[in-house]
């Protein structure tokens, strides 16, 4: 009884072992919205990390994180927070910023976990409105590709990006109105 205990033990672990290793090696999330402000407007709002408190979702999360900033705004501002298990630590820079149109971000995971990710917000006009698309790629390490098993990414850093788009309507779409 045992020993079928422990060959039914095996099996498993070697199925998971296997499934994990062909999940795919690469990941993107992506979410849009289209927002009732200015390219331009937008962009300001995004390219600037002193400007994301309002908007972010992951600064409600932990509202008492460290926070510094490097630069103020553009390509080669900085921006690195520690704070409680739901937010981490990490640290994001501006690694290409083209004025109403898109801006790139390095983004660097050291705790929970490590990684290294890009995220990309695109901004297209649409009449009077902007469609903002909000994306994050990375790389899956074996770690990361085992956790997709049980962890729907998409779903997860998903609903934050729909989280963080509707507070960036809210606080644009404002001050439009003002």
């Amino acid at each position: 009884m045992f020993l079928t205990f422990l060959l039914a033990t095996a099996a498993a672990v070697i199925a998971l072992l296997i499934a994990a290793a062909r999940q795919p090696s690469t990941f993107e999330v992506s979410r849009q919205a289209v927002i009732a402000a200015s390219p331009t407007m937008l962009f300001d709002q995004v390219n600037s990390f002193y400007k994301w408190d309002p908007w972010s979702p992951w600064a409600k999360l932990d509202p008492v994180a460290k926070n510094s900033f490097g630069e103020k705004s553009s390509k080669g501002a900085v921006f690195a927070w520690s704070g409680n298990r739901k937010v981490g630590e990490g640290r994001m820079t501006i690694i290409e910023s083209r004025p109403s149109e898109f801006i790139e971000i390095k983004l660097e995971f050291t705790k929970p976990f490590q990684a290294t990710n890009t995220a990309t917000f695109n901004f297209k006009p649409e009449g009077g409105k902007t469609l903002v698309t909000w994306t994050m790629a990375g790389q899956n390490n074996f770690a990361g590709k085992a956790i997709g098993l049980f962890v729907n990414c998409d779903k997860m850093v998903g609903e934050k990006f729909e989280q963080g788009l509707a507070n960036l309507r809210a606080v644009t779409e404002r001050a439009v109105s003002s």
